[in-house]
């Protein structure tokens, strides 16, 4: 598959190939920090808009879970989990997200079947004044060649699905800091 510098990605090492973003929020890095690590503030922003979140086990340090189901309007409900690899406050936080069924046993993503079963993703928060640069880094983690490149071929809609995700973090930052 040629990128738009007609470079063909799939000869290009997946480690090469993380999604980057980086997002400016306007708060300190610790009030960023606990808006993504406190289950009763993350829920409030977490995810694609208009889902309800509900969380199921919640629990911050290494190999620690967070397992969570997004309500659709229509009531229907997608489960997810965290599984927190480093959490180092306020500086940074590494953790695979997946699907899951209720239980919180990994399952496929539910409309692309070939999605990497496990994403691997490492946030920083570097603060400068009042304001907080977030740089997540996201990458396939333990995945096949098919799952790679399903991956790559849906990077665009991944860094869309995130950047109203952190629109809404956007807002809910506003909320509290009133």
């Amino acid at each position: 598959m040629l990128n738009k510098s007609g470079i063909d990605v799939d000869t290009i090492p997946i480690a090469r190939q993380e999604l980057v973003i980086e997002r400016v929020f306007d708060a300190p890095p610790d009030i960023v920090w606990k808006a993504w690590t406190e289950p009763d503030q993350l829920l409030q922003w977490w995810g694609p808009k208009g889902c309800a979140i509900i969380a199921s086990k919640h629990s911050l340090h290494d190999g620690g879970i967070l397992h969570y189901a997004l309500r659709e309007p229509n009531g229907q409900e997608m489960w997810e989990r965290f599984v927190y690899i480093e959490a180092v406050s306020p500086e940074k936080l590494v953790f695979t997200n997946s699907f899951s069924d209720a239980s919180g046993k990994v399952t496929r993503h539910p409309i692309i079947p070939t999605f990497p079963l496990e994403m691997m993703n490492t946030l920083v928060f570097t603060g400068t004044g009042q304001k907080t640069i977030l740089t997540m880094k996201c990458k396939p983690h333990h995945a096949t060649y098919e799952e790679e490149k399903t991956f790559r071929e849906n990077r665009e809609y991944v860094k869309k699905g995130l950047a109203v995700t952190f629109d809404q973090l956007d807002q809910y930052l506003a909320s509290i800091l009133k």
